[in-house]
């Protein structure tokens, strides 16, 4: 039975993430190109490093230090997906929490988990105020079908600070 709980910053750690399995095989994402969205080939494999662990691990520290959201899966006793939202709201009348990270473990996908975080981090930011989630999100063709399905839609106004650093990312709103 998976269990869903709020991380604290002092337990995020490499430790947690030793079960935990990044790995994607992408073949094709989606490109915009003329101002139109289209599917591509596009084929890599996804995984992280021990340096974007690291990252990581910060990343989601600050989040909760700065009173952000950070949410968890377990299965076990072990780390199997979780998601944060940021603390700050963005995008004047748009009121933007930025969904900053997603990730179930590729032994656990589409068993709900993805389903059942994206809808605590959508209550999370409702509860706070937010009008939409934004997120900047990986463009393979599976992982845009999940944020469909999700009610997501192209962002009205963008994030450039995400632009800038995932240039291939899709740029989504979620209505709260």
């Amino acid at each position: 039975m998976v269990k869903y709980r709020t991380l604290f910053a002092e337990e995020i750690c490499r430790e947690l993430f030793k079960n935990f399995i990044r790995h994607q095989i992408v073949t094709k994402c989606w490109r915009k190109e003329n101002g139109k969205w289209i599917i591509k080939e596009a084929p890599f494999v996804d995984d992280w490093t021990e340096s974007d662990y690291q990252i990581l691990i910060n990343c989601l520290r600050n989040t909760i230090l700065s009173n952000g959201f950070v949410y968890a899966a377990f299965y076990n006793g072990e780390l199997k997906g979780f998601v944060s939202v940021e603390s700050e709201i963005f995008g004047d009348e748009q009121g933007y929490y930025d969904l900053s990270s997603i990730h179930v473990s590729e032994d656990m996908r589409n068993k709900g988990i993805g389903k059942t975080l994206f809808l605590a981090a959508k209550e999370w930011a409702k509860q706070k105020g937010g009008k939409k989630l934004y997120i900047s999100a990986h463009s393979a063709i599976e992982s845009q079908a999940f944020y469909k399905s999700m009610g997501c839609v192209e962002a009205k106004i963008y994030n450039q600070k995400h632009v800038e650093r995932e240039p291939y990312d899709c740029q989504l709103e979620c209505i709260l």
